[in-house]
């Protein structure tokens, strides 16, 4: 194998790569979103300077991801903080858990998606949008909202949809000390709104070592969203970068 070949690898293991090159399209992606109010010491624990938070608001999703290019067919549960980077409003993501793979890896090595294992299921239940997540067995967060009740304007929601998203990328090097240390900023492309409601919901998380999802604590749910779309993850940017900053 040459040094050509090495470097035009796409991830690793190089004899079986993990997932290809991007940029990554999703078709017919649907998500379960529940927005809702937290503690205010519990959220500013949770986000990294140089961000600030934007109100004490918290969004909790699902995703159920059918189509998707280089990383298959799977689910995503998680939750992320409404923050501000320099003035720009922005969703920091927190906790992510998927039940695939080849995405944990591939969002973790290349934009900092702060990925673990976890089993996410988002389905409907005769009148009620459900979406589960298990962790080690145990089922550590249960979402429900009512489907399909109140439209949204798609125009609203496509604006929502291209907002910045920001992830703390940390990995260490060989010798255990930080190597990439980094704020990634992105933006969703290409978007295709198939549908978008907005509707009461309810959220209940369980305290679990590992599974942190309940240190940010429902104090008041703001309402929910079910959507799906067709979209585009691109490359990212650094935003900033802490050991430059050290430096």
């Amino acid at each position: 194998m040459t040094r050509d070949e090495i470097l035009n690898a796409s991830s690793m293991p190089l004899a079986s790569p993990s997932y290809p090159k991007g940029p990554y399209r999703f078709l017919g992606r649907e998500y379960l979103l529940i927005h809702y109010e937290t503690d205010p010491e519990a959220l500013r624990a949770f986000l990294p300077e140089p961000l600030v938070p934007d109100g004490n608001r918290v969004y909790f999703e699902w995703m159920k991801m059918p189509d998707s290019s280089g990383f298959g067919d799977y689910e995503e549960s998680g939750c992320g903080i409404a923050a501000l980077y320099e003035g720009e409003p922005c969703n920091y993501s927190v906790m992510m858990y998927l039940d695939d793979e080849s995405p944990t890896t591939g969002g973790r090595e290349i934009w900092g998606f702060p990925k673990k294992y976890g089993v996410p299921r988002l389905k409907v239940i005769h009148e009620t949008l459900t979406g589960t997540l298990y962790y080690d067995d145990e089922r550590v967060a249960l979402g429900t909202m009512v489907y399909k009740q109140k439209p949204l304007d798609p125009a609203d929601v496509v604006t929502g949809m291209k907002k910045l998203n920001v992830n703390l990328k940390f990995m260490p090097g060989v010798d255990g000390k930080p190597e990439i240390a980094q704020l990634v900023g992105y933006h969703l492309q290409d978007i295709d709104l198939k549908f978008a409601f907005a509707g009461d919901a309810r959220l209940h998380l369980v305290p679990h070592v590992n599974c942190r999802l309940a240190d940010l604590p429902v104090r008041k749910i703001i309402g929910g969203q079910h959507l799906k779309a067709d979209l585009t993850l691109p490359y990212g940017r650094v935003l900033h970068d802490y050991l430059a900053e050290a430096k």
